[in-house]
């Protein structure tokens, strides 16, 4: 079924996707055509960054490391260059609120008292067709002060312009296709539709309103990747009469790759860059996925010991800071993903302390804001931050001059403290499980043990289980991780989320859960993304 009339949009753009309720707003003959034009002249150039990828691969599993690339050395060295100034409601960002788009969190976010908030259509999103339209609705009606929810006798509005967050949107990364797009009869491309759309609904509400459009990068690999961006940028801003330079976009560093391209990926969105986020999680996920057949020497301990203050950890973070600054570009922080308790004094308390010190560490490094998931963190993390900013907006100014990294420590991984133990191995599998079976059933961000569980921290569970499954990885206490092993403690762990679901256990989401994770996380060969096959198995 079509969800625009027949003949109102390009001929090469089908939309096989549902009618929804006002989902001709967002899928409007001049948007269709905007995605035509994107894909014409992006599409066969998004296939090869891809290919490019697996070539990359292919020299790493062949035992080649990463460097920083001589071929761009110029750029690196070359100190007169800056990005763009600093926009709009961007000048200070000292929190960012995190989460998917759905209605409530739209104006729980846009209320929290953040300075931005992220509206995910990536990693804390289910890529359903509704979700991905829906959102783009709730954006469009945020910014049109059409927008409220009620649920459970309660109901939620939108504050004052004043106090609310700057929206900055995140699009799908590059390996993402949208199957209810068809262009050409292939797969659009889902990035770029979630751009496109977001581009053609709320750009000039945004420009109207002084802070916007605002984007966020996820899972770039190389300069190269971020100069498609910059052109999808150019190509739309022309396309809609905005001026270049209009659009912003913070670069999430978060695959090894990249942090190897820190300058490189700043000077090719140079007039739209807006800085680099520390995207934690994915940045380990990338660091398994990259070296996962490569031996002891690339294991990392189970990924609840793996601390910011690890030596490579701690060599990309400072470098991050340093490289953004240099080139006047804003440097965040990571994700704080403990979720405050308002039932256990005990746990709120314990959640809040590892807050606090995370983003003292960060502010202390010269960080200019950082992420939180949870309204309730945003309190903690702005003070952190006031105490270390005062009245300035940010630390662009703080450069760290003493701050020197080489490419062995950004691969120091070996360096990692910490242990591999069978309760590490359960937490994987139950995470696993139980955010598959959410995210099948619609829901992108889940709490689980306290922790705010995303795509990301996801693939960290399973592809640690897969790399220590390929490279003869033992458990403390000596016994070997087997794939035998691994399916006995799924069913156990599956019997726990039963006996603690009660009679509100989904067992047919369940069995699709178990089977994808043992899917991703046992078979001889390994899926890029979990996100992927996910994918297919939704309607």
């Amino acid at each position: 079924m079509t969800t625009v009339p027949e003949n109102t949009g390009p001929q090469n753009v089908e939309v096989t996707g549902p009618a929804g309720d006002r989902f001709d707003e967002i899928l409007t003959p001049r948007a269709l055509e905007l995605l035509a034009r994107l894909h014409e002249q992006l599409a066969e150039r998004r296939a090869e960054a891809l290919a490019a990828r697996q070539r990359r691969q292919a020299l790493l599993s062949a035992g080649e490391n990463l460097r920083f690339l001589p071929e761009t050395k110029h750029i690196r060295e070359d100190t007169s260059w800056k990005v763009a100034p600093l926009a709009p409601g961007l000048t200070d960002r000292r929190v960012e609120i995190t989460g998917p788009t759905d209605r409530k969190m739209t104006i729980n976010a846009l209320n929290s008292g953040a300075n931005v908030w992220l509206a995910d259509f990536e990693d804390a999103n289910t890529p359903l067709w509704e979700n991905m339209i829906g959102g783009q609705l709730n954006l469009s009606d945020a910014l049109d002060r059409t927008i409220d929810f009620t649920s459970g006798g309660k109901s939620y509005a939108l504050g004052p312009d004043e106090t609310l967050a700057t929206i900055v949107a995140r699009p799908r990364g590059w390996h993402l296709d949208e199957k209810h797009i068809l262009i050409d009869g292939k797969r659009a491309i889902g990035g770029l539709v979630d751009f496109g759309l977001y581009m053609t609904t709320c750009a000039q509400k945004q420009i109207d309103k002084g802070k916007g459009p605002y984007f966020y990068l996820p899972k770039i690999e190389s300069h190269e990747e971020a100069r498609l961006w910059n052109d999808a940028f150019i190509i739309a801003q022309d396309f809609l009469g905005i001026p270049r330079g209009t659009i912003r976009a913070t670069v999430l560093i978060e695959t090894i790759p990249a942090a190897f391209e820190m300058d490189e990926i700043l000077y090719e969105l140079k007039e739209h860059s807006a800085g680099l986020n520390a995207g934690r999680w994915d940045y380990l996920f990338s660091i398994i996925k990259k070296f996962r057949t490569r031996g002891r020497e690339f294991v990392l301990p189970e990924r609840n010991s793996v601390t910011m203050t690890a030596p490579m950890m701690r060599a990309y973070t400072e470098l991050l800071v340093q490289t953004c600054h240099k080139r006047g570009a804003s440097a965040m922080g990571g994700m704080a993903a403990f979720i405050p308790s308002r039932r256990d004094p005990e746990v709120n308390a314990t959640a809040l302390a590892k807050v606090r010190d995370d983003k003292t560490r960060e502010a202390t490094d010269g960080f200019d804001g950082s992420w939180v998931a949870h309204p309730d963190l945003v309190p903690i993390c702005k003070e952190v931050f006031d105490a270390h900013l005062g009245s300035s907006p940010n630390q662009i100014g703080k450069l760290r001059p003493e701050v020197s990294v080489s490419a062995e420590d950004l691969l120091a991984v070996e360096k990692t403290p910490g242990g591999i133990t069978e309760a590490g191995l359960r937490n994987n599998i139950s995470v696993g499980l139980q955010y598959l079976a959410t995210w099948l059933g619609g829901n992108g961000a889940v709490a689980i043990f306290n922790l705010m569980e995303d795509a990301a921290t996801a693939e960290i569970s399973r592809s640690q289980i897969w790399q220590w499954l390929h490279n003869d990885v033992t458990l403390d206490d000596g016994t070997k991780i087997t794939k035998s092993l691994v399916e006995r403690l799924i069913d156990e762990e599956l019997v726990k989320i039963r006996d603690a679901a009660g009679d509100g256990f989904d067992s047919a989401r369940y069995g699709q859960a178990v089977a994808l994770f043992t899917e991703v996380a046992l078979a001889d060969s390994y899926a890029e993304f979990l996100t992927v096959p996910a994918y297919e198995r939704m309607p």
